[in-house]
């Protein structure tokens, strides 16, 4: 399963870097200019800064994991954000096929 989003900011470099250092220090993360990866023990989120904004995607096993996953990087972002009060509107696709 998978869910991705799009927060439009002029700071997406900066909220990739914050959060991908925020969460080294408890579970795996990964980063570089323009991408990251965190690595949850209930779901994976990548992690892509844009000029116009920052690209998430959250994926896990099941409908749990991942809606857990998306409230811990939403409630993240939204307080690493907070003056720029980030509406996300996730999508979710189903996994297919075997």
């Amino acid at each position: 399963m998978q869910a991705t989003t799009f927060f439009t900011t002029e700071h997406a470099q900066r909220y990739l870097g914050t959060l991908c250092k925020h969460f080294g220090h408890k579970v795996p993360t990964s980063h570089e200019a323009g991408s990251g990866r965190i690595e949850l023990p209930f779901g994976l989120c990548l992690l892509s800064a844009h000029a116009t904004g920052l690209g998430l995607s959250v994926s896990a096993e099941d409908r749990p994991g991942l809606d857990r996953a998306v409230e811990v990087i939403s409630s993240h972002l939204d307080r690493f954000a907070f003056r720029e009060n980030p509406e996300l509107s996730w999508d979710i696709t189903e996994a297919t096929g075997a």
